[in-house]
């Protein structure tokens, strides 16, 4: 990704050569995203349909949270409002007041058009016109992340990038500057340059082998440290969503890809073993299995800084965060895109890699208090695992947005990020935390008048939806794998 998109972005200001091993392959776990992927993928040029066809694609228009608030819950985080998304007042507080009335109404979930749609296992392209119903919600994809790095390498190359097949033995170094100045290979070459981008993954072979730069452990917030990965062959619906369903020691991905079904089980190895976490993900897959489980390792957290020096690290070099939301790619999305943002001219001004290091701090930040919030918020307390979560001190910024929350149901604002406030509400919500009271503003309708324009609401998304062709049937007509796939 960084390859292509500075060769795209920078054609005129960089020369980029890229250093990869076949030996060391691709992780390959990061198949679900977030709607910001779409932007990536258009500043490059990436025709939508061909690049889902080449990669299996399917189209996501959420994630479903299945026993996270109590066992036998269920609710989607829409990529898309709550409402019509428009008005100085946020629909939640309209919803929740009525419920504070007694007035009996459905999840919330009803009032979004993302969530309907998912439900309904259906899509079509979002409408244009903003006074539609059908504007109010996004997607993203889920794709097959080995089938994505070959496709980008093929246009990074036809953009010029010169590739280098061979694996990094040693880094040579400014003795007074402490500058990276080339990369040794294990057949003897070197490869020189002014600025080197980490994307070695967890081995951070520069930012954390050469640079040492601190990794800040958050494993007392987020204790999950391993996965156990295996597809199937898809045996039901290939779903427009991500499902999340929990676990005994921390939940289970379901990703339906056109060819197959990704699989995996996000746990803690404080309170499962390795072992027994590959039995319960081999009990609960609904297809044949496709390949053997497989392992990882991880510990979550970030660099206290990803740009030192003339090192940029980007991906699971600069930091971890276990995929419940689908951030690690929208993670790398954003450290390209502050990179090209902060791009150094002829010499790296400390001003310009301080404020990357303030963006991609801050990204890391608020994602993890969003993940912190699935684990806290529960009523869960039929395992170690769950009643640890549920009692554990958490960050004072999470637990002041709680706070926040639960007096009037307001979402702490931010200008960017990757989290806005339908994600929190439908999180606190599907959760259980149900704010005690309401902005002010929202007391000025009548009862009789909010549940009559609800009801019409709900009527008029179920017309939208109704409209739409089935997932299948769209993906079949739009974006066809390749037949030997």
């Amino acid at each position: 990704m960084a390859a292509t998109a500075l060769a795209k972005l920078l054609p005129s200001r960089c020369t980029v050569a890229l250093i990869e091993s076949e030996a060391i392959g691709i992780i390959g776990v990061g198949e679900a995203t977030l709607p910001h992927i779409r932007a990536f993928n258009e500043r490059l040029g990436i025709v939508e349909a061909e690049f889902m066809a080449a990669t299996r694609a399917t189209f996501k228009l959420g994630i479903e949270f299945r026993d996270w608030g109590r066992v036998g819950d269920s609710y989607i985080h829409p990529f898309g409002t709550f409402g019509r998304g428009s008005g100085e007042v946020q629909f939640h507080h309209y919803y929740t007041r009525l419920l504070r009335a007694g007035v009996p109404l459905p999840p919330i979930e009803h009032y979004s058009m993302a969530c309907s749609l998912a439900r309904a296992n259906r899509f079509g392209q979002p409408a244009r016109d903003p006074q539609q119903i059908a504007s109010t919600f996004g997607y993203a994809y889920q794709f097959d992340a080995v089938a994505f790095a070959p496709y980008l390498r093929r246009i990074a190359e036809g953009l010029g990038v010169r590739r280098t097949e061979g694996k990094v033995v040693a880094v040579e170094r400014d003795a007074q500057s402490g500058d990276v100045t080339a990369l040794v290979l294990a057949d003897g070459r070197r490869v020189e340059g002014d600025l080197f981008v980490d994307c070695s993954g967890f081995a951070a072979l520069l930012i954390g082998q050469e640079l040492a730069e601190p990794f800040e452990d958050w494993s007392r917030w987020l204790p999950a440290d391993r996965a156990v990965a295996m597809p199937c062959r898809t045996a039901t619906a290939v779903t427009p969503y991500t499902s999340a369903i929990a676990m005994p020691s921390g939940w289970r991905w379901r990703i339906p890809l056109q060819h197959r079904t990704g699989n995996g089980y996000v746990f803690a190895s404080d309170f499962l073993s390795e072992g027994a976490a590959t039995d319960a993900l081999l009990a609960a897959v609904e297809g044949t299995p496709l390949a053997d489980p497989r392992v990882l390792r991880f510990k979550a957290g970030r660099r206290a800084r990803s740009w030192v020096n003339n090192v940029v690290a980007v991906g699971l070099a600069s930091g971890f965060l276990e995929p419940l939301e689908s951030t690690s790619l929208y993670l790398v999305q954003q450290a390209i895109t502050a990179l090209i943002e902060l791009f150094p001219e002829k010499r790296i001004a400390p001003v310009d890699r301080d404020e990357f290091n303030r963006l991609i701090n801050m990204e890391y930040d608020r994602v993890r208090d969003f993940l912190i919030l699935h684990y806290h918020a529960t009523e869960r307390d039929n395992s170690p695992f769950w009643t640890y979560v549920r009692t554990m001190p958490i960050p004072d910024s999470l637990a002041e947005k709680m706070a926040l929350f639960r007096r009037r149901g307001r979402v702490v604002k931010y200008r960017e990020g990757a989290f806005l406030d339908a994600s929190w509400v439908s999180v606190y919500l599907g959760q259980r935390v149900v704010p005690t009271g309401a902005d002010p503003r929202a007391a000025a309708p009548s009862t009789d008048s909010l549940v009559a324009g609800l009801e019409r609401m709900r009527g008029e998304i179920a017309a939208a939806v109704g409209a739409m062709p089935a997932h299948a049937a769209f993906l079949a007509d739009y974006c066809p794998m390749p037949a030997a796939a």
